[in-house]
Order: structure tokens, then sequence, then C-alpha cells
């Protein structure tokens, strides 16, 4: 029970390295809270966690990575080619990451190792990628957010910054989601696709914080080479969360294809 558990919490901001993301949140997710970032396959979600967790690793903390979904030396892969490398930090003793099965582990078993890794091995950052993994194990909703509720109130007490990530149905406009768990989290973060100017691109938000305030704007989200990047606040747009936006200003405000 969460409740047995009172220590830890700090309320420190956590940053992410990216300027601008950053000031989107506000300062950074706060230590001894939880964020769920929220959006359709391939936006970038498991990157954005994975920014928060090289970033807290770099600061001399140890991190902890649970993935469901995607399997983990594709993962490795692809993180490496954006400049973070997991293989790196797990030899380093800095990351633990283990690969979950959701045929053959249930919510308890979950929490379990979530929290034991907590206890041995003193980590300030979780990620748990993703909640539609992990909904596999449960298919009860009622159920399963209990259990999520739990987990995340002992992770809170410890003082850990928890990112969990979730897919939604859908690519552009109304998206759905298999389970609603907005509520649970403290601070949640969204991503969408948009079309302008000939280009599919993606935009990120964030539409609550309850350890703080945050900015009210979407910004422009790019994925390269070099890894993530941030724009300023699409201010000349109106739209972008229903995927297709329309130009409202003079020049145009989107970053450059570089």
């Amino acid at each position: 029970m969460a409740a047995e558990h009172r220590h830890g919490y700090t309320g420190s901001a956590v940053r992410s390295g990216i300027a601008e993301l950053d000031a989107l949140l506000g300062g950074g997710i706060t230590a001894g809270s939880s964020t769920l970032i929220v959006g359709p396959a391939g936006t970038g979600k498991s990157l954005l966690s994975l920014q928060f967790l090289a970033t807290s690793v770099a600061r001399g903390e140890r991190a902890g990575l649970f993935v469901f979904d995607e399997e983990l030396g594709l993962l490795t892969s692809r993180a490496k080619s954006l400049g973070i490398n997991i293989d790196a930090m797990r030899k380093a003793g800095k990351l633990v990451v283990q690969q979950m099965d959701a045929a053959e582990l249930s919510p308890g078993e979950f929490s379990h190792r979530v929290r034991s890794s907590l206890d041995q091995d003193n980590i300030r950052t979780v990620v748990i990628d993703s909640l539609n993994g992990y909904q596999a194990a449960m298919p009860e909703e009622q159920f399963l957010i209990l259990h999520l509720h739990e987990l995340l109130q002992y992770l809170n007490r410890r003082g850990a910054a928890t990112l969990l990530t979730v897919a939604q149905h859908g690519m552009m406009g109304d998206m759905k989601q298999p389970i609603d768990v907005t509520y649970i989290a403290d601070t949640v973060v969204m991503l969408r696709y948009f079309e302008a100017m000939g280009r599919v691109r993606r935009a990120i938000s964030v539409i609550k914080k309850r350890t703080g305030s945050h900015e009210d704007t979407i910004r422009e989200l790019r994925i390269s080479g070099k890894g993530i990047a941030v724009g300023e606040p699409l201010m000349e747009f109106q739209g972008v969360l229903r995927g297709i936006p329309t130009f409202v200003g003079k020049p145009a405000p989107l970053m450059s294809a570089q």
C-alpha cells in the first residue's frame, strides 16, 4: 500500500536539457510526480521520455526503463541514432532496463519489479513504455487503474519522477485511447500530428500540471538525427490540435527542415 511509504518527496524540477521543452513545462517536470505522454503512434512519446531519462543519468542519478511494447534492441537502436546511448548507460550501472512480457506478467508482479528496482538500485527517474502493454496484462480497466494509482503514489512518495506513455487510436482529428488515466497523472503532455505547408508535422502541448504552472501554448516538435528539437509557440496557426490548422499570420513560424 502506497500510504505506508511517506518519505523522499522533494518537489525539485527535473529538466529535459531542451530549453524550449522545459519552458513549455514551466521549468521541467517535478520529482515526486508522474507525467503522462499521450499521442498517436510515431509522434515521439518513447523518445521524449528517454530524453528525460538520459538527462537524469547525465546528472549522476540512476534511472529505470520498463518496456512493454517495443523490442528492446529496436528501441536501443532508435535511441542511439538520436544520441541517447541506452547500452552505455546500462554498462555504466546508471540505468536499469527490463523488457516486460504482458502475457506472462500480472500487474502485481510488475509493481513489485518497479518497487524492487527503486529500493535496490535507488533509481530517481522511472519510464514505463507503454500503458497499452500494461493494459494487456489486466483487461479489466477498473482494477488496472487501481494498481496503477497505487504504483504511482508509491513512486511519488519515494521522490521519483515517473514518465508513462500511452498510444491513442487514430492519426489526426479526435483521438481515443484505450484507458483514460489522464486524471491520475500529475502532468499530461499531448503530442499531435498536423499538416502544414505540404508536410506532416508534430505538435506538443501541456494539458495540465498539478505541481506548478506551465505554458498554454502549442509548439512544434521535430525529431531528426540531431535529436529532439522544440520550436517557438505556433502563434500564427489555429486548429493545430485538430490536425489541419489554418494559417492566420504573416511570416511562417515553422521550423526548418534542416
